[in-house]
């Protein structure tokens, strides 16, 4: 899988998602398996490149290349001038947010609000490009399928896109009207795929290694990417790939793995953050990690009362702990059961 002149490892992509794929998780997807990975989309208002906001999800320290950046934006103009100025702080690929359907966003015609005016958002995708092409840098978009369902036009515009110099589009298998609701539909990311020829990527829905294969086999996409199902399973990267190149499920993580992944995420994303906003922007994490454990409701309860980043990790350490010696014990009991069926049995 190759962007303009960086060859990527594999073709499995975290998504962007706002509030979620900021430097440190970007970071923790990669170390389990993830290819590339996109920031979250910066806005390109330029009052707001110095927010603290901003300047977090702009923020790129010790990250590994190619390092890709999403731009959002309603004006031609300003959105190369985002370009430009994302590139001078470290962007090697700019990615255009044509996706978004987060009503903030679509209500400021930004997003895939965009995708309603064809002659604006091809002259966005054009003005980038030639922002971006003198400097070398790669531009990318990632879309839906289209406004509504009467109003699918991603091949269209993924042509034009095409035409104007992008170098790989990505397509949500859902419209702006869907939002996230119901199920997303490949049929157009097939056609999408068909008529293009730059590398297309997949996205919506692909929970599990082997969703992941059956829509690659189903639209010949490139690349396949990931965005809620790794929120708490980052792990979703390693098995996906291990599923695509053996046919065969690989075991899940030790409480000890994710033990000391998830507890070097906090310091990670504490020391991004500080720690007064740190425990608080972390408390969705843990809740995405916990959810489906044991006793994972009741702990999230408990960790959301706590205020500093020392409590919250010992509090972390210590519910894993437990779990991990639960878990130990668990074969133990599981062994004394069967004993006690087959003396059931004989009697």
């Amino acid at each position: 899988m190759q962007i303009g002149p960086y060859v990527l490892p594999n073709a499995l992509f975290v998504a962007p998602m706002a509030g979620v794929t900021d430097r440190p998780f970007r970071q923790l997807c990669r170390q389990f398996g993830a290819g590339y990975a996109v920031s979250e989309m910066v806005t390109s208002r330029k009052d707001l490149w110095h927010t603290l906001k901003t300047s977090r999800r702009a923020n790129h320290e010790g990250e590994a290349g190619p390092i890709a950046v999403q731009i959002a934006g309603t004006d031609a103009d300003m959105m190369a001038q985002a370009a430009a100025y994302n590139i001078d702080h470290g962007a090697q690929i700019i990615d255009i947010n044509m996706g978004c359907p987060a009503k903030k966003v679509c209500n400021k015609w930004a997003g895939s609000a965009l995708m309603q005016d064809e002659p604006l958002a091809i002259s966005i995708v054009q003005a980038v490009v030639d922002a971006c092409a003198p400097r070398g840098v790669p531009v990318t978009l990632k879309m839906r399928t289209g406004w509504c369902d009467s109003e699918r036009n991603a091949v269209v515009l993924a042509l034009a896109a095409q035409s104007a110099g992008v170098q790989m589009v990505t397509v949500h298998g859902r419209t702006r009207e869907q939002g996230y609701k119901g199920a997303a539909e490949y049929e157009t990311v097939t056609a999408v795929k068909a008529a293009l020829k730059i590398p297309v990527v997949v996205n919506g829905d692909i929970d599990s290694a082997q969703k992941a294969h059956s829509v690659l086999a189903q639209t010949g996409a490139d690349a396949i990417m990931i965005g809620r199902a790794a929120q708490g399973r980052p792990w979703i990267f390693r098995e996906t790939a291990h599923y695509l190149a053996t046919g065969e499920l690989l075991a899940p993580p030790l409480v000890a793995e994710v033990r000391r992944a998830l507890l070097s995420h906090l310091e990670d994303h504490y020391s991004l953050y500080g720690e007064f906003t740190g425990v608080r922007t972390a408390r969705k994490h843990i809740g995405w990690y916990v959810r489906d454990l044991p006793e994972g409701q009741a702990f999230r309860e408990r960790m959301n009362l706590l205020e500093d980043a020392q409590a919250q990790s010992s509090a972390l350490a210590n519910f894993l702990d437990d779990l991990a010696q639960r878990m130990e014990r668990m074969p133990q009991v599981l062994t004394l059961k069967a004993r006690d069926l087959a003396l059931e049995s004989l009697e």
